[in-house]
């Protein structure tokens, strides 16, 4: 049985609390701990998932053959030999190599399962023996009765807490969890083909499959992930994260705005990502005649509507795609306001959510969710439903806000309610604006534009006796006035006549 929700928050606060410190305690960085740390986590993860197969294959045996490695695979698990097992590195004796036995036993992972090939760290020899020793009995204090999400949902904790520590790096490969999943439930990926071509440590595949999970149904048998991204360590990240929660999927390192690896055009169902922002210097002049590119190219030097090109080509004429971008993009003039014009009359912008400061590790400034939607009902197909969410949020600390569950589905509510005809604008939170009304904004994206401000409620109370009250009020002072003003006469007549 899963854990309660505020039972799990403890545990992870407390792994985590335990692990920092003893970071504070080495000499490494945070970006230099982070990786061998979340390998562990891993690692724990697959003997956890090895163990319980290990016992169900056990009490099915004959006695006629022995289990092997099929057996494993077969069940759906990662086989592990032994030097991989966890209770085989915690009884290592005192005096052993431990960081080159963490090594061998990810380096023999590797070798029995050929998806993580070069994915595990290797760089355990680089972390104190002490250091080490103590966070295998960290690990090993997870209790075994937790089911494998929960370890999934440690690593995405550690994940966040190493993005908020890391600053602007961390914010190249975490999107914070509760902005994804307002994007997955709003763009409902219940089946099919997932990409996400700036998938950073794979935060969007894990939320679509717990939306999956949730359903009652099988990831592994509901969605095929496809990702793509330009650094090494951070796809390494990604796999390691799927694997973590069962999950496969082609992750690919490639720069996006150079090279399609996956020949995304007219593929996916689905497609969700949080790309990097305003960036300049990309080489346009190779991307002509690119067809990920159909409402034309950009001439300023801003590659947002690259990317937002690239994700609306990547949809079959039935797909949704839900994405993080910067505000400017809504209101970018020039050649960026006839790409944004283009996309509008096709009729496939969907929605779109503004989101408050604070959100991010490495973004201070409010950001806007843009969706797509190539199969939109007849009826919608030339509007847009605007929300703004900048009150919308829910305090962590003085420098960071995220979404509370209960207003992600308040949120993905109100596009429900749009996509069955039923919403009504509510100022200063939604407005369905048609094609007409976006027209004559200047084909602007900015839901402050259009959602106008909310009414103030109207006080009830008798309006005489207000009007009674505050007129006592008013006669109470003007009496404490006139007091005042005989003191001050009073005391400037003995000053004049001491001066005399």
């Amino acid at each position: 049985m899963p854990e309660p929700e505020n039972n799990l928050a403890d545990l992870e606060k407390g792994l985590w609390n335990a692990a920092d410190e003893l970071r504070a305690n080495s000499h490494l960085k945070s970006s230099e701990y982070s990786t061998p740390v979340l390998g562990l986590i891993f690692l724990r993860y697959a003997d956890h998932k090895f163990t319980i197969v290990e016992k169900e294959l056990a009490s099915k045996g004959t006695g006629r053959r022995t289990i092997g490695k099929a057996d494993y695979q077969a069940q759906g698990v990662m086989y592990l030999p032994e030097i991989a097992r966890f209770d085989y590195l915690s009884k290592l004796k005192e005096g052993s190599d431990i960081g080159k036995a963490i090594n061998a036993a990810m380096k023999a992972i590797e070798e029995e399962n050929p998806s993580l090939k070069d994915v595990l760290p290797r760089n355990y020899n680089q972390l104190d023996k002490k250091v080490l020793i103590e966070l295998i009995k960290l690990m090993a204090s997870i209790p075994m009765e937790h089911d494998g999400d929960t370890l999934g949902r440690i690593y995405e904790y550690f994940l966040g807490e190493f993005a908020m520590t890391e600053g602007q790096k961390g914010g190249e490969f975490y999107t914070p969890i509760s902005i994804v999943k307002l994007i997955v439930e709003i763009i409902e990926p219940f089946h099919g083909k997932i990409l996400d071509p700036a998938c950073g440590s794979g935060g969007m595949f894990v939320q679509s499959a717990r939306f999956v999970e949730e359903r009652k149904k099988k990831p592994s048998a509901e969605i095929s992930i496809y990702g793509q991204e330009k650094t090494k360590e951070t796809v390494r990240l990604c796999k390691m994260n799927l694997a973590v929660h069962g999950l496969e999927g082609d992750i690919r390192e490639s720069n996006t705005y150079k090279e399609d690896i996956h020949k995304s055009v007219g593929k996916f169902d689905y497609v969700m990502a949080n790309p990097p922002f305003n960036v300049n210097r990309v080489d346009i002049e190779s991307l002509k005649g690119d067809p990920r590119f159909p409402f034309g190219l950009p001439t300023v030097d801003n590659a947002n509507y690259l990317w937002i090109q690239i994700f609306y080509s990547a949809l079959n004429s039935k797909g949704r795609a839900g994405f993080v971008m910067s505000n400017a993009a809504a209101d970018a003039r020039s050649s960026e306001m006839e790409i944004r014009k283009q996309l509008i009359k096709s009729g496939h912008v969907d929605v779109i959510v503004s989101v408050g400061s604070n959100f991010f590790y490495t973004v201070t400034l409010p950001v806007t969710l843009w969706f797509f939607d190539k199969e939109k009902d007849k009826a919608l197909k030339n509007k847009v439903l605007f929300i703004d969410a900048r009150n919308t949020f829910n305090q962590i600390n003085r420098a960071l806000r995220d979404f509370k569950p209960e207003q992600i589905e308040m949120l993905a509510g109100l596009v429900k309610q749009y996509r069955q005809g039923k919403l009504k604008d509510k100022p200063g939170l939604c407005k369905v604006a048609t094609l007409k009304e976006i027209e004559e904004q200047g084909w602007s994206l900015n839901p402050g534009r259009y959602v106008g401000v909310a009414e103030r409620p109207t006080e009830e109370y008798d309006f005489k006796e207000k009007i009674i009250g505050l007129n006592g009020e008013l006669e109470k002072l003007n009496a404490e006035s006139h007091l005042l003003e005989k003191k001050i006469s009073h005391n400037i007549g003995l000053i004049l006549k001491k001066g005399l």
